[in-house]
């Protein structure tokens, strides 16, 4: 469903995955600086949300996904992964628990998957699960909004009153630059910079979306091994692109180095400060140093995660 707020004096929609909200409302550079002084928000009203309600949802959701959610306090936001159980990454879930439900949001157009196979995990559990995405939108602050974490704050708005929570928040700024500052803090997008075979320690969310140390849940096994013996099989990077050619490589562009194929490059921006970047993944005895070609486009690399021990290493810039 398309956003309201395409509605708002200069917005122009985006494209692919995120087509149903602005990409920016005039000047995408303009919104980078707004955002990164504390200004403005993001229309993410395009990603689905899943609510989870009943006495026994934190411990319900804990059993099932990567996260320690038993006795979650409400109002903390959380970030907490389904696996396969092959360890390998299905669902994203950026949450927060009120003390009566617990409500997700994820990727466009991929509630319904999510709480399908939630649903079909009930058991005899005192839960209820449901699709809320046509009733709450989601919307993104900066890392200085209160209550914010240095990655941002979501907030979430009935769909009803997303043009006045607009008037009331502060000036728009489109997902253009919202991407542009995620990508220079290195923080992969599921579905964009994870592909079906993506394990955690691959992409930096140890211990972001991973408790180490809580019980059992399906695909611990593969990422307890990796945690404890180190190399993951690839590793996120960001990628310094060759701004002489003024073009970005598509999403699943091959990175190419000595010759042969080494990874594939997800989201790709314009930041106003270090010109195009892109995360990319890339197997992990690629050396560090070495300059990767995309389609043509030379890239240098920036470490995000370490190698050896799959954690994110790269500041989140805020």
């Amino acid at each position: 469903m398309s956003s309201p707020l395409l509605d708002l004096a200069g917005a122009v929609a985006g494209n692919g995955p995120d087509a149903p909200v602005a990409a920016h409302y005039g000047s995408f550079h303009g919104e980078q600086r707004s955002l990164e002084s504390g200004e403005g928000f993001v229309d993410l009203s395009h990603r689905g949300v899943v609510r989870v309600t009943g006495p026994d949802r934190l411990t319900w959701l804990h059993s099932l996904t990567s996260q320690q959610l038993e006795g979650l306090a409400p109002g903390v936001p959380v970030m907490t992964l389904v696996l396969s159980p092959q360890g390998h990454v299905e669902h994203a879930l950026y949450g927060v628990d009120d003390g009566e439900a617990f409500t997700a949001h994820v990727e466009p157009g991929t509630a319904p998957a999510l709480a399908e196979w939630l649903d079909r995990m009930r058991f005899m559990m005192r839960v209820e699960v449901a699709d809320v995405t046509a009733e709450v939108a989601v919307a993104w602050r900066p890392g200085s909004a209160p209550g914010s974490t240095p990655e941002g704050r979501y907030d979430l708005v009935p769909r009803t009153e997303l043009t006045a929570y607009a008037a009331a928040v502060g000036d728009p700024a489109g997902t253009w630059a919202f991407e542009a500052l995620r990508i220079a803090r290195g923080e992969p997008r599921p579905g964009l910079d994870a592909d079906h075979r993506t394990i955690p320690n691959e992409v930096g969310w140890i211990p972001r979306a991973v408790h180490l140390d809580k019980g059992c849940y399906r695909g611990q096994e593969t990422v307890a091994r990796v945690h404890t013996l180190g190399r993951p099989p690839r590793r996120l990077t960001l990628l310094h692109l060759d701004g002489s050619d003024n073009r970005l490589p598509e999403q699943g562009t091959p990175l190419v180095h000595g010759g042969r194929e080494v990874g594939f490059v997800g989201s790709s921006a314009r930041h106003h400060e270090l010109g195009p970047i892109a995360l990319a993944l890339v197997k992990r005895a690629v050396p560090l140093d070495a300059t990767l070609v995309a389609d043509g486009i030379a890239a240098a690399q920036e470490v995000v995660v370490d190698p050896e021990v799959g954690l994110h290493v790269r500041p989140r810039l805020g």
